[in-house]
């Protein structure tokens, strides 16, 4: 299953590495899987797409931090 997903990093995450997570869309079950992209053959996160919209609104209002 892995060597179909497509993982995508956020426009916002620096190019040196660092704190950066990676999501990919599940084409089987459309559910969104997360995994650290400093560990990329390790254990990733798999949620539901309605689960997913709802992180993406929270970290989109949630303040920054410095």
């Amino acid at each position: 299953m892995n060597s179909e997903l497509v993982w995508r990093k956020s426009s916002y995450s620096g190019s040196a590495g660092g704190e950066c997570v990676e999501a990919a869309t599940s084409p089987a079950t459309a559910h969104v899987l997360i995994r650290d992209s400093k560990d990329k053959p390790g254990p990733h996160l798999t949620l539901t797409p309605s689960t997913w919209a709802a992180f993406v609104r929270y970290a989109a209002s949630a303040p920054v931090w410095p």
